[in-house]
């Protein structure tokens, strides 16, 4: 039995006959969640509907349950795949209800007649995606974030094995956006469903993908798990970012830093500084932080916005080398800021209690 439920093979994607991105390898087990990512352009959506077969290979094969998918018949393909893409459908005179049993089509007749059990699975899917309250709306009156959730409704209607989406959540504000990735996850584990899709978000991509492939150039330059993709440093590359930053642990993004001489010092930390790093990045001031553990809350903005920086290896005392640098960068501040409550300093960061009074001490504390 084939170990991979989805997998391509040489799989080479393009348009007109000229190759885009050549010998993609992509392999999922049933029910795994697969998230491309990558800057625009880099031919995501070209690799989807190379799948669906909207567009024709130009080398290699994708299987499904070890069957060409070439070799699938059109019906065939509509009960095993299902489709939501980026383009707007405009379906004249229809409810959404009408759009969304529209995905019964591949089990019903020449007619199209719906059996009591489709419209059963209409209803199902549409409580399931929580759009019952638009059943009777004019689709082509509702909101594009609205308009989506029906569509993801009108493919888990067709009940198929695999599902395809591309940019799914660019309609959605953030509570749908989650409500949208929730069902899809709970599909993924309950039916067994498995999912191919592109995102921007790479937040959302990060927590809940199993495998990631990363497009970029002429390949697939890297695929695996989460862990495998998110290291330091690796995104900033992918999107060859040469403004701001990226932090893979924490999926912190954040502007660029003002890199002159700092003129406001922070003693922050437990995740009280960063909303004041990123209030001065916002208004161009310059400023140093710390004394930091780098495992602390504050850590990844601090190290992409702050212009000097001092830092501890975690959970040890902080050194008096330590609090040398962060004094003398207190002297060559015109204000310093604390953003912790006497009681938030604990033993090992007594310290902070020190930088916060030799501040005082020199009228430097607003």
């Amino acid at each position: 039995m084939e170990e991979f439920y989805f997998r391509t093979r040489g799989m080479t994607v393009g348009y007109r006959g000229t190759p885009l991105i050549k010998n993609i390898d992509i392999r999922l087990k049933q029910g795994e969640i697969l998230t491309l990512i990558g800057p625009n352009g880099a031919g995501k959506t070209t690799i989807l509907k190379s799948i669906i077969r909207q567009l024709s290979l130009l080398g290699g094969a994708v299987y499904l349950d070890g069957s060409d998918m070439g070799a699938l018949s059109g019906n065939e393909l509509a009960r095993r795949l299902s489709v939501v893409l980026t383009q707007r459908i405009h379906p004249e005179l229809m409810s959404c209800e009408d759009v969304v049993a529209t995905g019964r089509y591949p089990y019903t007749g020449k007619f199209g007649v719906l059996t009591g059990e489709d419209r059963r699975i209409v209803q199902e899917t549409m409580e399931l995606v929580h759009i019952r309250e638009l059943a009777d709306r004019d689709f082509g009156k509702i909101s594009d974030g609205q308009k989506q959730r029906v569509m993801l409704a009108r493919a888990l209607c067709q009940q198929p094995e695999i599902l395809v989406l591309d940019e799914p959540t660019s309609f959605l504000d953030i509570r749908y956006k989650l409500e949208f990735l929730s069902v899809i996850q709970r599909m993924s584990r309950e039916r067994k469903l498995t999912i191919i899709m592109s995102l921007h978000e790479l937040d959302l991509a990060e927590r809940i993908s199993d495998r990631i492939a990363c497009v970029r150039g002429d390949c697939i330059d890297r695929f695996g798990t989460p862990e495998e993709i998110f290291t330091d440093g690796y995104i900033q590359k992918l999107y060859g970012m040469r403004l701001g930053s990226y932090d893979e642990l924490t999926g912190s993004l954040e502007l660029e830093k003002n890199p002159c001489r700092p003129e406001v010092f922070v003693i922050g930390g437990c995740g009280t500084g960063t909303p004041v790093y990123r209030k001065l990045q916002r208004g161009g001031v310059p400023f140093a932080t710390g004394v930091l553990w780098e495992n602390d809350l504050d850590y990844p903005a601090a190290k992409a916005l702050a212009a000097s920086l001092v830092t501890e290896k975690p959970f040890r005392p902080f050194s008096a080398d330590s609090l040398e640098e962060a004094k003398r960068l207190i002297r060559e501040c015109g204000r310093t800021v604390c953003t912790l409550e006497p009681e938030a300093v604990g033993e090992l960061a007594s310290g902070l209690t020190e930088l916060k009074e030799y501040a005082r001490k020199l009228g430097r504390l607003s």
